[in-house]
C-alpha cells in the first residue's frame, strides 16, 4: 500500500472518530491514534493529519458542497463512512490542487470498497464526480 493510501486510510478512521465522539476534540482524536498506531511513519501521520485538519478547517463549505449534490440525502441521513470519506476527498478536490483530481476520486472509490458496504462506491463516486465537474466548471471560469 502505498504512503498516500495508508494516509487516507489513517485520515478517514479520524474523521470517523471525530464525528463518532463529538466530546473528543481534534487534539484528543490525533493523541488517541498516535498511541494506538505507533507504528504509522512519519510521513504517513503527516500526511494523514493534514488531511484532517484541512478537513475539520474547511468542513463547512465541504458540507455544502456534499449537500449541494446529493438529491433527497441530508448528511445525516448518509452512512457515517461514506460522510467522511466524501468529505476527505472533496477536500483534496476543492483545495489540494497539487494532487490529480482523478487520483483523488479513485482513492475515494477504493477506500469506500474496502470500508463501506456494497453501495458506497457508486455513492461516493456520484457525489465526488459532481463536485470534481464543478470545481472544473469554477476554475474554467476564472480563466477567461
Amino acid at each position: 500500500m502505498g504512503l498516500r493510501r495508508e494516509g487516507r486510510e489513517l485520515a478517514l478512521q479520524i474523521l470517523y472518530a471525530l464525528d463518532s465522539n463529538i466530546s473528543s476534540g481534534l487534539p484528543e482524536t490525533l493523541q488517541a491514534f498516535r498511541e494506538v498506531h505507533p507504528e504509522v511513519t512519519g510521513r504517513v501521520r503527516e500526511f494523514a493529519e493534514g488531511l484532517v485538519h484541512g478537513v475539520q478547517a474547511r468542513r463547512e463549505t465541504i458540507d455544502e458542497a456534499i449537500k449541494a449534490r446529493s438529491k433527497n440525502w441530508s448528511l445525516s441521513r448518509m452512512p457515517r463512512v461514506d460522510l467522511a470519506i466524501m468529505r476527505m476527498a472533496a477536500f483534496e478536490l476543492m483545495f489540494c490542487p497539487d494532487i490529480p483530481k482523478k487520483v483523488s476520486i479513485n482513492e475515494a472509490i477504493e477506500i469506500a470498497r474496502r470500508f463501506g458496504d456494497k453501495e458506497s462506491p457508486a455513492f461516493v463516486n456520484g457525489i465526488l464526480d459532481e463536485i470534481e465537474a464543478c470545481e472544473k466548471n469554477e476554475t474554467s471560469s476564472e480563466e477567461q
